[in-house]
């Protein structure tokens, strides 16, 4: 068992800590909002602290799930961040799903500190980070990745090293392009079921079991149709990790035509007032 710190409990990071503490890790909690942070010591048990350099004091590992590159940074960095704080040897595990760019930029910093890095992106949204059943793409030093797999195993499906620093980033952003088309294709199906007055229970009970089948259709489709858009991670989070994308599509020199036309179709969303919608939201635009 490890002592450890977790940083941003957010609807991902709440329920992924409460796993560590159940496996019985030695956990302490830091969250912008500290009260955040004190209601999961009440429900938990563990403890809080009010900086990120306090909360890792003397931990084996810091886990970290915040909201963007520049959260990331301020949890990483300055005299209160988790890095003026850690010791030696210690290992900083980022659930976060940011820039290749900014992970390379604190990997570096770890290591000029004495400490091991991890990009750990994660997949599986809110009900996989409650049920513990998150897929897991890492990135980093092998014998890093080992010594932290064995903790990350509380709140994962899978868990698995991709490659050297960055790789885990990269492969989240695989996973977002993958979504992106894939979510614009149900919600183009579903919404063409009920223009053509099919039974949309019917029809998808028939085409999920051939290859049109997936999980956002098994899991999703009902509360599309009905227009019901809380189940999950935001159209605002969406367009975040789009534009991350995006972005490392220009440096890496491919083109992702569906996942920018996406992008564009969240934009949209986001216009209607959905930006806290989950992102299955995308079937409003063409039911409105």
């Amino acid at each position: 068992m490890a002592k450890l710190a977790f940083l941003g409990l957010g609807v991902m990071g709440y329920p992924m800590a409460g796993h560590l503490k159940s496996a019985g890790h030695e956990v302490t909690v830091y969250n912008r909002t500290a009260g955040k942070a004190n209601k999961w010591v009440a429900e938990h048990g563990g403890n809080a602290c009010a900086t990120p350099r306090e909360a890792v004091k003397g931990g084996d590992f810091v886990m970290a799930c915040v909201g963007n590159d520049d959260d990331l940074r301020s949890v990483c960095l300055g005299e209160d961040g988790a890095f003026a704080g850690m010791a030696e040897g210690a290992i900083f595990v980022d659930h976060t799903t940011v820039s290749a760019a900014v992970t390379r930029e604190l990997a570096e910093a770890a290591r000029q500190a004495g400490l091991g890095y991890v990009d750990a992106p994660i997949s599986g949204g809110q009900a996989g980070a409650e049920n513990g059943q998150l897929s897991v793409m890492c990135g980093g030093d092998q014998g890093h990745f080992d010594r932290a797999a064995p903790v990350i195993d509380a709140y994962a499906k899978i868990c698995r090293r991709l490659g050297d620093v960055g790789a885990g980033q990269m492969t989240k952003m695989c996973n977002q392009i993958a979504i992106a088309g894939l979510v614009q294709g149900l919600s183009e199906a579903l919404a063409f079921a009920q223009k053509a007055g099919l039974d949309t229970d019917q029809v998808v009970e028939v085409i999920s079991q051939g290859a049109a089948g997936s999980w956002q259709m098994a899991n999703r489709h009902k509360t599309m149709a009905a227009g019901e858009f809380e189940h999950g991670f935001a159209v605002d989070w969406m367009r975040k990790d789009l534009a991350i994308c995006l972005a490392a599509a220009d440096e890496v020199g491919v083109s992702l035509p569906v996942t920018a036309l996406v992008d564009q179709f969240y934009k949209e969303v986001q216009s209607m007032g959905g930006g806290r919608w989950d992102t299955s939201s995308l079937i409003a635009r063409l039911t409105r």
